[in-house]
């Protein structure tokens, strides 16, 4: 039967067909795994997505978490969830053994958890946050935290956060004041305020492993100065167990326009309602070296980035397969042909209009899974490189493609939702149905793990330009390839696509250039938000170029649908880009002159 929360055929496809997963069990990290063991536990994320998760997202919607002032309160179900997800021992299937997971490939898990996302993204926002919570950890953190932290997380008995915005500083995390103040045990305690912080309270596990961005007293100011801490609810005692209640209570909590299963909290940091060994502050851990917390914290930033990335892309799926229903099932008009109300009507996907905000749907939600598997592939060629050049190339692509990946679903993904509102008609709007909530959940992806501005600011000022521009050239020579295999199908719509891909690719070269050429980098960066959609739209014209290929030469409704996505692409959004690219290279002033008392 089809599901309407995700497409395993496309998964199938993606995974076997285009990505050829199975190579990686040829690589000792895989080794243990195969075909088999990628569908058992696909399948098994199907049925815990539809069985435990699925059912309340509705209810997590109508019935968010509240704060009585002591605690957390949040629905049974979403508790249930959450024990089914780590019973399955899913929070560490991709990662080590060493640390009790089972090293699943990146790539096959991003295709488990899309299923998640789909179903109930705000229930699957606690094993994302204490997932990369664990990943960090278990790449910086003492042999002994690893022990005492990251197991029971990896186990599912305790969860983790990241603690990173405060209220008078919000992305700009060179203002964070938060201090940790060393003490003579080698602890240290913590004092400040957050904000925005997902997950950081309830009574749903045995602990809370908060990772807190702070500045030890007397370092350097701005962003070389932050260290990173463990800071838990609960201090644990020496055989894991748990013991006082830390420092740390809830100023509040906060409440979203969407996303609302998922409690986002502003916890204070020791401020003596709680006094863990007599003395107030809450007891903190130091990860790694002092003054290195930022690049600490970009391991898990950065997989968060690629995580919202995922989210938003179920979330537009999820609305694009409900919507296909919908106008399959919903009898409405009749053709601009027909003659006399006696003529039957027909079910609304038989109206072009329709269809073409299905195919756009279809292209944004198929071409974002799409890219999310396969920044999942570049991470699994970095865990299992044979040398140091194999890692350096999948990390110089994962560099370059990691704001993308966030952003671009972030934006048209989002858009599909929109559409998938508009193919509802006005019951799009009522919560009979549940496109209006994906819409409102997936509208916070924009900001979370950074807004487009940041993204784009990352893509242009830095991935870009770093390394002489390595990354850029590394992913035109990777998309050469595709060009290269398009155009010896000798199919000659793909060979249109090639040409049309060649000249856009050659777009982001030159305008590249044109913008940095002055050495201004306000100028440079005015308008980078153009940047990054017109350089997204390439990617992912490659990627749609890329599928195409794959779907080459086989028949049937599924691969001329493959087909029918990438002619859309190809003919109504890569076009849009050669607008985006001109104004880029005219280098406009228009925002960076204004004053703004003239807004």
């Amino acid at each position: 039967m089809d599901s309407l929360i995700m497409s395993a055929r496309d998964i199938e496809f993606l995974l076997y067909e285009w990505l050829d997963v199975t190579r990686f069990t040829e690589r000792d990290r895989y080794r243990e795994h195969s075909r088999e063991t990628f569908d058992q536990v696909l399948e098994l994320s199907r049925d815990l997505a539809e069985k435990y998760f699925a059912p309340h997202n509705r209810d997590g919607d109508l019935h968010e978490p509240t704060f009585d002032g002591e605690k957390v309160h949040i629905l049974p179900a979403v508790k249930q969830a959450l024990d089914a997800f780590g019973g399955a021992g899913l929070v560490g299937a991709a990662m080590d053994e060493r640390v009790g997971g089972m090293q699943l490939p990146h790539t096959v898990f991003t295709a488990c958890m899309a299923w998640f996302y789909a179903a109930n993204v705000a229930t699957t926002s606690y094993p994302m946050l204490t997932m990369g919570n664990a990943n960090l950890l278990a790449s910086h953190a003492t042999p002994e935290q690893i022990e005492l932290f990251v197991r029971p997380m990896v186990e599912g008995r305790w969860f983790g956060t990241m603690a990173l915005s405060e209220p008078q500083a919000g992305s700009s995390l060179a203002d964070i004041t938060t201090k940790a103040v060393p003490q003579d045990d080698g602890t240290y305690r913590v004092f400040g305020r957050k904000m925005w912080i997902s997950g950081a309270d309830h009574e749903m596990s045995d602990n809370i492993v908060h990772l807190v961005l702070a500045r030890i007293p007397g370092a350097p100011l701005g962003t070389r100065g932050i260290s990173l801490f463990i800071v838990p609810k609960y201090l644990p005692g020496a055989d894991g167990s748990v013991g006082e209640r830390n420092d740390i209570v809830l100023a509040g909590i906060n409440h979203k326009m969407g996303w609302r299963g998922t409690v986002n909290t502003a916890p204070v940091f020791g401020d003596g309602a709680f006094t863990p060994g007599g003395a107030p502050g809450a007891v903190g851990y130091l990860v790694g070296e002092p003054h290195r917390g930022l690049s600490y914290m970009f391991h898990m930033m950065n997989e968060a980035r690629l995580g919202v990335g995922l989210a938003a892309t179920a979330l537009g799926y999820t609305g694009y397969l409900k919507s296909l229903d919908y106008a399959r099932s919903r009898p409405q008009g009749r053709p601009v042909t027909a003659k006399g109300q006696d003529t039957p009507q027909v079910p609304i996907v038989r109206h072009p209009d329709v269809r073409r905000m299905l195919l756009a749907q279809k292209s944004y939600v198929e071409g974002a899974l799409a890219l999310q598997l396969y920044c999942g592939t570049l991470i699994d060629e970095q865990r299992s490189a044979a040398s140091e050049s194999e890692y350096a190339r999948a990390g110089l692509l994962l560099r370059i493609l990691t704001p993308i990946a966030k952003s671009w679903p972030s934006q048209w993904c989002l858009a599909a939702n929109d559409l998938a509102i508009q193919v509802h008609g006005g019951a799009g709007y009522t919560r009979d149905y549940d496109v209006e909530q994906h819409y409102r959940d997936n509208r916070l992806n924009p900001i979370h793990e950074g807004t487009h501005g940041i993204q784009s600011l990352d893509l242009l000022g830095r991935a870009v330009v770093a390394d002489d521009g390595a990354a850029p050239a590394l992913l035109m020579e990777t998309i050469g390839a595709t060009v290269g295999a398009a155009r010896a199908t000798a199919d000659a719509e793909l060979g249109d696509f090639a040409d049309a891909l060649a000249r856009a690719t050659g777009r982001i070269a030159t305008t590249t250039a044109t913008l940095w050429k002055g050495g201004d980098p306000n100028l440079a960066l005015a308008n980078s938000a153009a940047y990054l959609e017109a350089f997204g739209h390439v990617v992912l014209a490659w990627i749609w170029l890329s599928q195409a290929v794959a779907a080459h030469g086989h028949t049937g409704s599924f691969y001329e649908g493959k087909r029918a996505a990438a002619r859309y692409f190809y003919n109504w959004e890569l076009p849009r880009t050669t607008a985006q690219f001109d104004l880029l290279d005219s280098l406009d002033r228009t925002t960076l002159d204004l004053d703004d008392t003239s807004l």
